[in-house]
């Protein structure tokens, strides 16, 4: 048997994340828990889970006993918004642009012609 890494912090902000932005019913900590398979400590989950809310990223509500949360964007905004903070922290936004569209393939070069002249 290998000896596997336990996932980062950043792993599991990431899989919680996109659990969250998959599913359009709102989640309980334990059900989070459970969706990773129960393996993840509680209060492991319960830091993601805060880590996310306080960087905006989910939307928490008291019920019950609990809070459930759910994500408060979609994976493709969130995406869209690291794509922004790389192009704002990249210097000449020209080159980044010029750069950026030569290495996409034809078809998604057309997806973005069409974005733009639509």
């Amino acid at each position: 048997m290998l000896n596997q890494a336990p996932p980062t912090k950043g792993d599991l902000e990431r899989d919680v994340f996109a659990m969250l932005a998959a599913d359009d019913q709102p989640m309980t900590l334990d059900q989070v828990r459970e969706r990773l398979g129960g393996t993840v400590m509680a209060t492991t989950v319960m830091t993601v889970l805060s880590r996310l809310h306080e960087q905006g990223l989910t939307r928490r509500q008291w019920v019950g006993r609990s809070f459930v949360y759910t994500a408060a964007t979609d994976q493709a905004e969130l995406t869209a918004g690291r794509i922004r903070a790389l192009l704002d922290a990249g210097g000449d936004r020209r080159a980044v642009l010029t750069r950026f569209i030569a290495m996409l393939p034809p078809d998604e070069e057309r997806v973005l012609i069409d974005l733009l002249t639509h």
